[in-house]
């Protein structure tokens, strides 16, 4: 029978469980760097294709202003709730490298990284990644706008509970509630088309009178066109239409050299901290250089993959994070070589070391996961950036720093070549 190393968490380690995780992280490396293409099953972008914020790569700027369509002069109020809207779609598309401001000229200048696909470098193509500038409004069989974008909280699809069907579900502000009540209790069996400016999007039946402020789409055709439909609506929440005045390219703010530089200065760090575990802590040491690893792999998948914006924020992010896996690593390390040297048995010298430096490393990664979370609610922009690369730098420090590390060391103590206590930190026997 195989032998095991069985912990009090519950975690079991075998002989085999070294070589499993470092095949499962070797594998993870390899993914991070090629991504993955299995149409119709999985599909996501490695490192190599991950999209660079304006600080690095450069990127676009577009003026936008009220459509000729709107009348009058739109007021600060509006143009504030037209740049929330403009900014809130691209905290959705995950472009946390980016600007959007309002000018003397009451325009709204928006400033955003290429996507990482982009090769024409078109501003006007760019933009479209936005979603549509124009205007949303509901209209009864006469033509009259009986609700518009901004009355609208929430739009998304679903699957009806009563045939399982695709629908797409639509919550109203407290506006939008007393609008779209008035409407359909007068709009029975009639329909209010959606539209989006000129372009009618859809044009369902009113059934009966919907007072509660939310109302549900039936016949989509597919659950596809229910998310495509869902999607208009939301882009739609503007005031009044945008239209494009100018755009133009923007070079980088620091340039990619600046990035070659970090990443160069990472990997020579990154070597010299995985030197300094070796020959300081051994075993435990060397253990730690396959946890780091997947910390920081498993940290540059969560950028890719979502294609978040990497940003030089970002990537400070990810140093400092790697700055806690060490951190987490050496406190783990230490403990282990203490109970080492009291001379107790190598496997409950492991256990009482991870077991009694678990509330430390737990403690610190909970107040900095705090600050991150703060970072990501009240922050946008490069702030989000940042808080979302340090709090997953947290959660993977906990998952490769301790449990990955955990289940390493016991299945490589199960070795008898590998019990030597001065391979965990007790003193070399002389022979």
């Amino acid at each position: 029978m195989q032998k095991s190393f069985t912990k009090r968490s519950g975690f079991r380690s075998t002989r085999s469980t070294f070589f499993i995780t470092v095949g499962v992280i070797a594998l993870v490396t390899i993914l991070c760097y090629t991504g993955l293409y299995i149409p119709g099953v999985v599909q996501f972008k490695g490192i190599q294709e991950a999209r660079l914020g304006i600080d690095i790569k450069g990127g676009f700027e577009a003026v936008l202003a009220p459509a000729k369509s709107f009348k009058g002069t739109p007021t600060k109020a509006d143009l504030e709730a037209a740049k929330s809207v403009v900014e809130l779609r691209m905290d959705n598309l995950k472009i946390t490298d980016r600007d959007v401001f309002i000018d003397n000229a009451n325009r709204i200048v928006v400033r955003s990284p290429w996507k990482s696909d982009d090769t024409t470098n078109n501003a006007d193509t760019a933009l479209k990644e936005l979603g549509e500038m124009a205007l949303l409004t509901f209209k009864d069989p006469d033509g009259k706008v009986v609700l518009e974008g901004k009355d609208i909280a929430d739009a998304y699809a679903a699957l009806s509970q009563e045939d399982n069907t695709p629908v797409v579900v639509l919550n109203m502000n407290a506006t939008g509630k007393t609008k779209f009540a008035e409407a359909t209790t007068r709009l029975v069996n009639q329909k209010i088309s959606i539209n989006m400016d000129t372009t009618q999007l859809s044009n369902p039946n009113v059934e009966e009178p919907i007072t509660g402020g939310e109302a549900t789409i039936t016949g989509m055709e597919s659950m596809d066109a229910a998310k495509a439909l869902a999607a208009k609506i939301k882009a739609g929440a503007l005031p009044f239409a945008l239209e494009t005045i100018t755009s133009s390219q923007i070079s980088a703010s620091l340039g990619k050299g600046a990035l070659d530089v970090m990443k160069t200065a990472g990997i020579v760090a990154f070597i010299l901290i995985c030197l300094f575990m070796l020959l300081y802590y051994r075993l435990p040491g060397f253990v730690a250089i396959f946890a780091l690893t997947a910390q920081v792999i498993g940290q540059l998948l969560a950028i890719s993959i979502p294609q978040f914006t990497l940003t030089l924020p970002g990537i400070a992010a990810i140093i400092l994070s790697i700055g806690m896996g060490v951190d987490a690593n050496i406190i783990i390390s230490e403990r282990v070589k203490e109970e080492v040297k009291l001379g107790l048995p190598l496997k409950i010298a492991i256990r009482n070391g991870f077991d009694r430096a678990f509330s430390a490393v737990l403690d610190g990664n909970v107040t900095v996961a705090i600050a991150a979370i703060t970072l990501m609610i009240f922050g946008s922009g490069t702030f989000l950036s940042f808080g979302y690369s340090l709090l997953t730098g947290v959660i993977l420090n906990g998952l490769c720093g301790v449990t990955a590390s955990r289940l390493m060391i016991g299945s490589l103590s199960l070795y008898p070549k590998l019990q030597a206590k001065w391979l965990y930190g007790g003193k070399k026997v002389q022979r």
